[in-house]
């Protein structure tokens, strides 16, 4: 059974200086608070039930200083025990996102794939507008689509949906469950992997 009421919403905070998620549920209930940590030379990301900071659940952290290939281990706060991973797929990311998520053993289990990377080329081009690229922002919004299995053309069992969401003075993403079956285990490490993604798809531009 889910641990969250979906869809749940994704908001960032655009003014502070490392970035910072706020994640509610369907209710409107704040489930978690993610903020990265600065001045790091490998990337460290720290997950906390609200955001007071009060109760850090999970960590996410680089392998090595920023780099195109590293890998995020996720662990839990409380055990430090490995809860898995997800890293990015060179050069197969340079038209099409794509993310490789693995279990907490390093077995890929999932891939994560943007659904249509022409709204990024769209998005790049019209940015270069005056006036018009103000507007991009709310009407060309990227997409992204987590399926078991580590092929990338493989589409037939997608987990979760990840959608940014139209607006001009804060960046949103709602996060869909493709499959009510998934088991707690495999929804957080999902769910993980792609709150690190839109981490980096957004640095990316």
């Amino acid at each position: 059974m889910p641990a969250f009421q979906y869809p749940l919403e994704l908001r960032f905070k655009l003014i502070a200086l490392a970035p910072r998620i706020s994640v509610t549920d369907a209710t409107g209930q704040e489930q978690l608070f993610v903020n990265q940590k600065i001045l790091n030379l490998k990337e460290d990301v720290r997950i906390y039930r609200t955001s007071q900071k009060q109760h850090e659940v999970f960590r996410m952290k680089a392998d090595r200083i920023i780099d195109f290939s590293a890998t995020y281990r996720f662990t839990n706060s409380a055990t430090e025990s490995p809860l898995g991973a997800v890293k990015r797929k060179g050069m197969r990311s340079l038209w099409r996102a794509t993310y490789f998520s693995d279990d907490a053993g390093g077995a890929s289990t999932h891939h994560i794939k943007e659904d249509n990377p022409w709204v990024k080329v769209g998005d790049a081009l019209l940015s270069e507008v005056p006036f018009l690229g103000f507007f991009t922002g709310y009407f060309l919004n990227p997409s992204y689509t987590a399926y078991r299995g580590q092929d990338r053309e493989d589409e037939s069992q997608p987990v979760m949906h990840l959608t940014k969401q139209p607006a001009f003075w804060e960046s949103k993403y709602s996060v869909e469950l493709a499959d009510p079956s998934v088991s707690e285990d495999e929804e957080m490490r999902i769910l993980l992997s792609l709150l690190m993604t839109v981490q980096l798809e957004r640095r990316r531009g």
